[in-house]
């Protein structure tokens, strides 16, 4: 069973990542995932080992964003793909057995398109505006997460979804009453110092 908190990390250089992970780390977060844009593969890589031998001593799952081949060579749990990254067979046959493939997803359609595909779990969004994500998809708010899972048959809902983008703490109760399996955070957990079982 997948955590049903996902810290998606932040930080513009390599060490305010590995500041922030750490720091949720602490606060007692078992999934992070690594994503860390527009950098030269040595660094992402660099970082990406740092950061699973960090998570396997706090017992925490790591994937990483995007980047199938690195999440291979540093034996993470598994990577999260965009809707124009790497397509999910291809990344089935890169990765091991058993790793975990998560999918973005904006709409019903994009929703239905990952379950045909066949990922573990979808990160659904955005719910409200953020400044974290460049290219920000239509807001869905949580009408919208409501609308959508009305349209989803049963055998639809068993694949986890998680809300995503610009959620706050008193956001949580509804959206998970709304049918969100989890949720995906970055600033609510970059600037916490609350620890996690007191979030979710």
């Amino acid at each position: 069973m997948l955590p049903k908190l996902q810290y998606i990390s932040q930080g513009a250089t390599a060490p305010q990542q590995l500041e922030h992970i750490r720091k949720v780390l602490d606060l007692g977060c078992k999934w992070i995932q690594l994503r860390f844009k527009q950098q030269e593969q040595i660094v992402l890589v660099s970082l990406a080992e740092t950061v699973k031998q960090l998570c396997a001593a706090y017992d925490a799952m790591l994937i990483i964003n995007d980047h199938v081949n690195i999440a291979k060579e540093v034996a993470a749990d598994g990577v999260h793909l965009g809707l124009s990254d790497t397509p999910v067979a291809v990344a089935r046959q890169t990765l091991e057995a058993g790793k975990i493939i998560g999918g973005t997803a904006n709409t019903l359609d994009d929703v239905r398109q990952r379950i045909r595909e066949g990922c573990d779990y979808i990160g659904l969004g955005p719910y409200r505006f953020t400044a974290t994500k460049e290219k920000l998809s239509p807001v869905l708010g949580l009408e919208g997460y409501r609308q959508l899972f009305a349209s989803l048959s049963a055998t639809e809902r068993t694949v986890p979804i998680y809300a995503i983008g610009g959620i706050l703490k008193e956001d949580i109760p509804a959206l998970l009453d709304a049918g969100l399996y989890g949720i995906a955070v970055s600033g609510l957990l970059t600037h916490t110092v609350e620890p996690i079982d007191c979030i979710i």
